[in-house]
């Protein structure tokens, strides 16, 4: 059985009875095939959270969830089935957040996709910010990480890259270079994997280092300016 395949039977249940709870009241382990299928659920969902899912939103989707040609059609069924509602995002959410607990630089990675995702169509309603403030909260991220990964998508003032970087404005130029070093090593995409995501999760890497670049590119122009 192929790995799309084993997502399409995931996907099944998933989209059935809610899944089993453990004591601690959180959603009980599922396989991997599960987690993907939950990850695509949840990108599914942000898609669908403003009410419309827009063609430029299925195409974010499709970025952010690189298949093989040969999986598109299987994909395409999923994502159909996954955006009639957002109910029960939550559910999907938890589950992923139940996965990689112990690894919070993976949770971030799955929110930079739902973010790249709303803000396909250029602007982020009311509706998907509070989507991406709840599956945060339920990844554990407190209110200042939220805004950074916020930002870090959407933009501020002037002193936006510091946010992106998670440095204050008087740091060093020395702890600067190591603040993004940390940072450039936590996303390169060979870490991606080495956490555990799926490989059609990929492209967040790639996005996010951008992000890291720019926002250090800045700094340093800010700083060459004074």
């Amino acid at each position: 059985m192929s790995l799309w395949d084993r997502i399409m039977t995931a996907a099944a249940r998933l989209f059935g009875p809610p899944p089993a709870i453990d004591t601690d009241g959180q959603p009980s382990r599922i396989e991997p095939a599960g987690v993907t299928a939950a990850l695509i659920a949840l990108g599914a969902k942000m898609a669908k959270s403003d009410g419309v899912v827009t063609l430029d939103e299925v195409v974010a989707f499709k970025t952010v969830f690189r298949a093989s040609p040969e999986n598109e059609k299987e994909i395409g069924r999923f994502f159909d089935l996954a955006r009639q509602t957002t109910l029960g995002f939550e559910k999907y959410a938890q589950i992923i957040a139940r996965k990689y607990r112990a690894q919070p630089a993976a949770l971030e990675d799955v929110l930079d996709g739902l973010f790249h995702i709303a803000l396909a169509d250029g602007v982020v309603s009311d509706d998907e910010m509070e989507f991406l403030k709840r599956t945060a909260e339920i990844f554990g991220f407190s209110q200042r990480e939220f805004e950074r990964v916020r930002i870090a998508h959407m933009g501020r003032a002037s002193d936006d890259p510091y946010l992106i970087l998670g440095v204050d404005e008087d740091i060093s130029d020395a702890d600067l270079k190591k603040a993004y070093r940390r940072m450039a090593a936590a996303n390169h995409p060979d870490r991606l994997m080495a956490r555990g995501l799926p490989k059609e999760l990929l492209g967040l890497a790639n996005h996010k280092m951008a992000m890291v670049n720019k926002a250090y590119a800045e700094i340093k122009e800010l700083r060459a300016a004074k």
